[in-house]
């Protein structure tokens, strides 16, 4: 895969927005993942240099919060709860399911940046259980087999 130059005025505009506050770098990052649905390096040194924050705690947030991500990633985030509630209903064999459906991985994204696949252990909505959530969007009590369909859902709407 060649590398592909990223656009950073989108990154400059974020920063603008905050007036380059050095206090707002947390909510700057979570907006420019918002934008590219990662932290890519070249983003994060762009936030470094335009809000005077060393590259060093910069990234130190970006790895500290699970909720960035330093890898592309798809353009469907499928996250499946393996919660006790959820893994005692399935929750691992609708995970090998969907894993077999899109053939990667947890923690991995299909080649052709549709999908990625995580897993929580928690989200606090346990009667939901096994729970799938894509996008945000809430699927509960998955069955296995009711998986091929609800990634056929996300897979039209390319």
């Amino acid at each position: 895969m060649g590398e592909v130059e990223l656009d950073l005025s989108k990154v400059d505009e974020i920063v603008k927005r905050y007036e380059g506050g050095r206090e707002d770098v947390l909510a700057i990052l979570q907006d420019v993942q918002a934008v590219y649905n990662y932290l890519p390096r070249e983003a994060m040194t762009r936030v470094s240099e335009l809000t005077g924050v060393p590259m060093t705690q910069i990234a130190t947030l970006a790895t500290f919060f699970h909720a960035f991500a330093l890898n592309p990633r798809g353009k469907h985030i499928v996250t499946v709860c393996m919660g006790t509630a959820c893994h005692v209903r399935g929750a691992p064999l609708v995970l090998e399911e969907l894993e077999r459906e899109l053939g990667i991985k947890n923690g991995e994204t299909t080649e052709d940046m549709m999908f990625t696949i995580e897993t929580v252990n928690c989200v606090g909505a346990c009667a939901l259980g096994p729970l799938v959530i894509v996008d945000s969007k809430y699927h509960g009590n998955v069955k296995v087999s009711e998986v091929e369909k609800l990634l056929a859902q996300y897979k039209e709407e390319a």
